[in-house]
C-alpha cells in the first residue's frame, strides 16, 4: 500500500485492556513492523510519550503502522496534523484496518481523501463552537450563567471572617465549613 522502501514502524495505543495491546501487536508484527512503540493512555489524553518516541525514531523513507485509526490519532484534525507532520519529513503512513485502511495517505488520491475529512472535521468543530457561543449568550440573557456554584458562600465567608479574628487557623476554618485551604485562602484574599 506504501511506496516508500524504509522501515514499518508500528506504534498501538490501549487504554487499560492489555489482549487489545496482544491483538496490535501480532497484526503490527505480521504487517513486518521492524519496531513497535505502545502507550497505555486513554484517547483523550495528549501525554503519549511513545507516540513522540516512534515519530523521533522514524527516519525518511520509512512508514509509521497503526492496526486502526483510532488507535493513533486523537480527533480528525489531529490525524491531519500529524500525516501532515510525517510527509514532511519524508515518512510514510499506514492503516491496517477500519477506516482509511483501504486508502494509501501518502498518494495524491489518499491525501486528498483525508484532506476531505480533515475539512469536514474543522467544520463540523466551528459548528460546535458556534452552537455553544451561542447556547451561551441565551443562557446569559435568562440570567444563567455556567460554572460550577460558588462553594464560598457570603455566610461562609462572614463565619471564616469571624473565626479567624478569634484566632483559629485556617486549617480549622476549612475543615469546619467543608471547603478546602486553597478555596478560603482566595475567598479572603478576595474580600480584602
Amino acid at each position: 500500500m506504501t511506496t516508500n522502501t524504509g522501515h514499518l514502524i508500528g506504534y498501538a495505543r490501549v487504554s487499560t485492556d492489555d489482549q487489545e495491546a496482544q491483538l496490535q501487536h501480532e497484526a503490527l508484527t505480521e504487517a513486518g513492523c521492524a519496531r513497535i512503540f505502545t502507550d497505555k493512555a486513554s484517547g483523550k489524553n495528549t501525554d503519549r510519550p511513545e507516540l513522540t518516541a516512534a515519530l523521533d525514531y522514524a527516519r525518511p523513507g520509512d512508514t509509521l503502522c497503526v492496526w486502526k485509526l483510532d488507535r493513533f490519532a486523537r480527533s480528525l484534525i489531529d490525524l491531519v496534523t500529524l500525516v501532515d507532520s510525517l510527509a514532511a519529513r519524508g515518512i510514510g503512513f499506514r492503516v491496517l484496518t477500519g477506516a482509511l485502511a483501504s486508502i494509501d495517505p501518502n498518494t495524491p488520491d489518499g491525501r486528498l481523501m483525508l484532506q476531505v475529512v480533515g475539512a469536514m472535521a474543522e467544520f463540523e468543530r466551528s459548528l460546535i463552537k458556534d452552537r455553544t457561543r451561542a447556547g451561551l449568550e441565551a443562557a446569559k440573557a435568562q440570567g444563567r450563567t455556567g460554572g460550577r456554584p460558588a462553594v464560598m458562600d457570603a455566610d461562609k465567608l462572614a463565619a471564616a471572617k469571624a473565626r479567624k479574628a478569634n484566632g483559629e487557623s485556617v486549617t480549622a476554618i476549612a475543615k469546619a465549613l467543608g471547603v478546602s485551604r486553597a478555596t478560603l485562602y482566595r475567598a479572603l484574599r478576595a474580600s480584602e
